[in-house]
């Protein structure tokens, strides 16, 4: 009967030190979750790369067609500056 007892107890003991070095791998400050928290955020931060990269490559090829073509100047000064050459008029169409 005490031999049974004795392997009851360390069979809690073993399962209390489990359940004492699971929780420290999980909830320390270098744990688990904090692992899985900090690769979310890798993995937003890796998306918001990706975008800008996108969004300067596009720009790049805005500068590269601004300093090459001379229809793409034309536009834009139209368009965002309102520009117009000597012997044109303006007209402005409103809508109601």
């Amino acid at each position: 009967m005490a031999l049974k007892k004795n392997k009851l107890v360390q069979r809690l003991i073993i399962f209390a030190f489990f359940i004492i070095a699971l929780a420290f791998l999980v909830f320390n400050e270098n744990g688990i979750l904090k692992y899985v928290k900090l690769r979310n955020e890798i993995n937003k931060l890796d998306d918001e790369i990706k975008k800008t990269e996108l969004r300067l490559q596009s720009l790049r090829e805005e500068i590269d067609s601004l300093n090459t073509k001379k229809e793409k100047i034309e536009k834009v000064a139209r368009e965002r500056y309102n520009m117009m050459l000597p012997n044109e008029n303006a007209l402005r169409v409103e809508e109601k």
